[in-house]
C-alpha cells in the first residue's frame, strides 16, 4: 500500500513539474510538418509486385508478412540521395509551417539517426551513410523553424521486443523499456533543441511512462511531450489519426494529419485526384483545429529516393498562399471565444480582434455575428484590404459580404474600438448549479492508444442573482467522498475536501420509472469513439439495425463475458420516467466506462491502475417520458470483460457549507469547478453527481 501511495506521490510531483511547459512559441505554431520517412518508403506501398492494400504504407512489413531478414535487406538498397533537408525546410516555410516533426524511428526499428544501439540505421546499414536526422534537424536551425521527433515506443526489429501484432499496443518488455530510454536519451542529448517528442504506440506501465517522460523533461524541459506516452504523462494531448474534435478542449492539443487517411508513408498507387479540392479540404481542416484552440500537425510522405511527392508540395504550396493572406488569423491567436459554432464558418481570436472564417456562404450574402459585447470599429476582408458594410442590431454585427475573385476561403477581420466581451452563456437562475446546467471543459486522456479518450476535467456556471453575499452548499455522493476539489466563485477560490459528514436518504417514488427493453451490441473503435454521442435518442430504425435485445437480464449481479483486450461493449437501458426527475443507478465496470444519457456524455474514465471491477453510483436526470442510458463498457487488459447495472430504490446524498462568498457587482457571477491536485491535467474529474446550491 505505502508503495503504490509513494507512486502515486511521484506521479503528482513529475506532472506537476511540467506545468511551466507548454511555451507560448509551442502554442502559437499553429501549423507544422509531419514527415513519415523510413525504410518503408522503399516500397512505396507494393510489395512483391502487387498493391498492399490493407493499412497503412508504412507498416507493410507487418501488414504484407514480410520476414523479417528480408524487411532488414531492404537497407542495402535504402539510398535517399534526392533528399534535401534544405528544400524540406523551405516547402514547410512556404506552407506557412513553423515547425518540422521528424519520424525518427518507426515501429520497423529502423532509425533515421545514427544510433549507437542498433546497426540497423541509416549510417551504419545503407549506402547513404549520413545521420539524415542531424542534417534535418541542422537545416530547421538555419531555416528559423523549429524541429521536433517522432519515436514509436515498439520495435519490430529488436530482439527482446514483442512481435509483430495485429494492434501494435504490445506491452514494452524490461530489455525493450532499456533500449528505448537510450535512445530517448541520444536524441534529446545529440540533435540540439527538440520542440516536441511524438512518442507513439505500445501500451507502458505506469511507471514506464514516468521514467520516460522525467528523462525528456530532465535533459530537455522545454521539450512538449505527447500525450501518447501514456498513463496520462501529457505535456499536449493528441487526438486520434485524422481527428477533429468538436467540443472544447481545455488543454495544449493537437490533430496529426495526413494528405490521404489512408496512410502516412509513401504510397506509389494512392489515386491524388485534384490539387485544388485536396488544398480545400486541407485548410478547412487547419481552419478546424486552430478555431477550438489546437496545433495541426499536416504529414507528407516522402518517396524511397527522398524526394517529396509534387501533388504533396504542390498542396502544401498553395495552402501557404491561403495561409500567408490569413496569417494574422492565425498564428498567435485563440481558439473561438463563444460557445456556439456558427453555420457559416468557425473563429480565431485576439485581445482586440475576431476573425470570421467564412466557409459557408448564405444565399442572402450576410452573416450574423451575436453574444459579443464592444463597439465594432471596422470591418475588412484579411489579404484584400477590402471593407465590409455592416450594421449592428439588437440580434448582433450584421455583415454583407463583398463579391471576392479567389475562391479561397475568406477571412474577415472584426475590430473593436477597444477589447470585447464575450457576453454570459447559458445563465443559471434558479435551482442547483449540475453538470446538466454547465458548460463543459474537455481533455484528451490517454492510457495509451486504445485507451484514448474525451476526458471532462472542469465544470463551469453563469449563474445572476442580486444579492451581495451568498453562503453556498455542495452536494455529493458517495463517489465524491475524500476528493478536494477547488470552488471559484468570480474571484474567490476555495478548496474543500468532501466528507460525508452530513448525509441524507433519497428515495425513488414508487412507480415512477420503468425499466424497459434491454440491448446490446459490440463497440467498435478506441474506447473513446462511441456513435451514440449525438444529444439525442437513438431512434426505432438504428435499434432494430445494430442491436440485440437482452433477455432474462440479473439487474445487480456481476456479469461476465469473453471479450478480447481492446474490445468493448455496449448496453443500452429504456427508461420511461412519469416525470422529470433524479435518479440513481450503480454502474459497475472493468477497465473503462463510457456513459451516455438520451445521447449526452455523463461521464468516462480508464483506470491507470487497470481494475478488473469498479463500482459507481451515477445520478441520471431523467426527462418525462422516453429515456435511454448508454454505457460502453471497454476491456483493455484482461480475458474477460466485467459489467453490471443496479437500479437504486435509494442513495445518499452528501451536503457540506463552503465558505461564504462576497459576490461582485456584476450582475451575472462565474462558477468553476476543478480538482484541486489533479494528477495530469487530462484527469477526468469524476464529478458527474455534483451540485452546487448558489440561490
Amino acid at each position: 500500500m505505502r508503495h503504490k501511495l509513494l507512486i502515486v506521490l511521484l506521479s503528482i510531483f513529475a506532472i506537476s513539474s511540467a506545468q511551466t511547459k507548454p511555451t507560448q512559441k509551442w502554442l502559437d505554431q499553429k501549423f507544422s510538418m509531419f514527415i513519415h520517412f523510413g525504410l518503408y518508403s522503399e516500397y512505396g506501398g507494393v510489395y512483391d509486385g502487387e498493391p498492399v492494400k490493407r493499412g497503412y504504407s508504412e507498416q507493410i512489413q507487418s501488414f504484407a508478412g514480410i520476414f523479417s531478414d528480408w524487411y532488414a535487406a531492404t537497407a542495402y538498397e535504402f539510398n535517399p540521395t534526392e533528399w534535401n533537408a534544405d528544400s524540406v525546410v523551405s516547402l514547410a516555410k512556404d506552407a506557412g509551417m513553423r515547425s518540422i516533426v521528424l519520424t525518427s524511428k518507426h515501429h520497423d526499428g529502423f532509425c533515421m539517426y545514427h544510433s549507437r544501439y542498433t546497426p540497423f540505421n541509416i549510417v551504419d546499414a545503407t549506402p547513404y551513410g549520413r545521420d539524415l536526422m542531424k542534417e534535418l534537424a541542422d537545416a530547421c536551425r538555419r531555416g528559423g523553424i523549429e524541429f521536433g521527433v517522432y519515436y514509436s515506443l515498439i520495435d519490430w526489429h529488436f530482439p527482446q521486443a514483442y512481435p509483430i501484432s495485429s494492434h501494435n499496443a504490445d506491452p514494452i518488455t524490461p530489455q525493450h523499456f532499456e533500449f528505448n530510454m537510450n535512445q530517448v536519451r541520444e536524441i534529446m542529448t545529440n540533435y540540439g533543441d527538440i520542440s516536441e517528442i511524438w512518442f507513439d504506440m505500445g501500451s507502458l506501465t505506469l511507471q514506464q511512462s514516468k521514467q520516460l517522460y522525467e528523462l525528456v523533461d530532465e535533459l530537455q524541459p522545454n521539450c512538449m511531450i505527447s500525450g501518447r506516452l501514456g498513463n496520462d504523462y501529457v505535456d499536449f494531448s493528441v487526438m486520434a489519426d485524422n481527428e477533429y474534435p468538436d467540443y472544447k478542449l481545455g488543454v495544449p492539443w493537437q490533430t496529426a494529419a495526413s494528405i490521404f487517411n489512408e496512410t502516412w508513408g509513401y504510397r506509389s498507387w494512392q489515386e491524388r485526384g485534384s490539387v485544388e479540392d485536396k488544398v480545400d479540404e486541407k485548410i478547412k481542416s487547419l481552419i478546424k483545429v486552430i478555431s477550438r484552440g489546437g496545433n495541426y500537425l499536416l504529414n507528407i510522405g516522402p518517396r524511397g529516393d527522398g524526394s517529396v511527392v509534387e501533388f504533396e508540395s504542390d498542396v502544401l504550396q498553395q495552402i501557404g498562399e491561403w495561409v500567408t493572406i490569413n496569417s494574422e488569423a492565425i498564428y498567435g491567436s485563440t481558439a473561438n471565444p463563444f460557445h456556439d459554432v456558427y453555420q457559416w464558418g468557425d473563429i480565431t481570436a485576439k485581445e482586440s480582434a475576431l476573425y470570421l472564417f467564412v466557409e459557408e456562404t448564405p444565399s442572402t450574402g450576410e452573416i450574423l455575428l451575436s453574444g459579443y459585447e464592444g463597439r465594432v470599429d471596422e470591418v475588412k476582408v484579411l489579404g484584400y484590404n477590402q471593407a465590409c458594410n455592416y450594421t449592428e442590431t439588437r440580434d448582433g454585427l450584421k455583415i454583407y459580404l463583398p463579391t471576392l475573385d479567389s475562391k479561397d476561403i475568406p477571412v474577415l477581420k472584426v475590430s473593436f474600438k477597444d477589447e470585447f466581451k464575450v457576453k454570459p452563456y447559458n445563465i443559471v437562475q434558479s435551482g442547483m448549479l449540475s453538470h446538466h446546467n454547465a458548460l463543459h471543459t474537455y481533455g484528451h486522456s490517454s492510457q495509451d492508444y486504445y485507451g484514448g479518450y474525451k476526458s471532462l476535467i472542469g465544470y463551469d456556471w453563469n449563474f445572476s442573482s442580486r444579492r451581495n453575499r451568498v453562503k453556498p452548499t455542495i452536494y455529493f455522493s458517495e463517489n465524491e467522498i475524500g476528493k478536494l476539489v477547488s470552488i471559484s466563485i468570480d474571484e474567490t477560490e476555495q478548496q474543500v475536501n468532501l466528507t460525508n459528514e452530513n448525509a441524507t436518504t433519497m428515495y425513488l417514488p414508487k412507480g415512477s420509472v420503468k425499466w424497459g427493453a434491454l440491448y446490446s451490441k459490440r463497440g467498435r473503435g478506441v474506447f473513446g469513439y462511441i456513435e451514440e454521442e449525438q444529444g439525442e435518442l437513438i431512434s426505432k430504425d438504428a435499434i432494430e439495425d445494430s442491436w440485440t435485445p437482452i433477455q432474462g437480464f440479473s439487474y445487480g449481479e456481476k456479469q461476465e463475458m469473453n471479450l478480447r483486450p481492446r474490445g468493448s461493449m455496449l448496453l443500452m437501458q429504456e427508461i420511461v420516467s412519469s416525470k422529470n426527475q433524479t435518479i440513481a443507478v450503480e454502474v459497475g465496470s472493468g477497465n473503462a466506462v463510457y456513459i451516455l444519457l438520451n445521447g449526452e456524455y455523463i461521464t468516462a474514465h480508464f483506470s491507470p491502475q487497470r481494475k478488473e471491477w469498479q463500482k459507481e453510483t451515477v445520478l441520471l436526470p431523467l426527462k418525462k417520458g422516453d429515456n435511454q442510458l448508454v454505457i460502453k463498457y471497454f476491456n483493455r487488459f484482461e480475458d474477460k470483460l466485467y459489467y453490471s447495472i443496479q437500479p437504486m430504490d435509494s442513495w445518499q446524498i452528501y451536503s457540506q457549507q463552503i465558505q461564504p462568498v462576497d459576490l461582485s457587482k456584476n450582475k451575472t457571477h462565474k462558477v468553476s469547478l476543478r480538482l484541486a491536485q489533479p494528477i495530469s491535467k487530462v484527469s477526468p474529474l469524476r464529478l458527474n453527481n455534483v451540485e452546487i446550491k448558489v440561490f
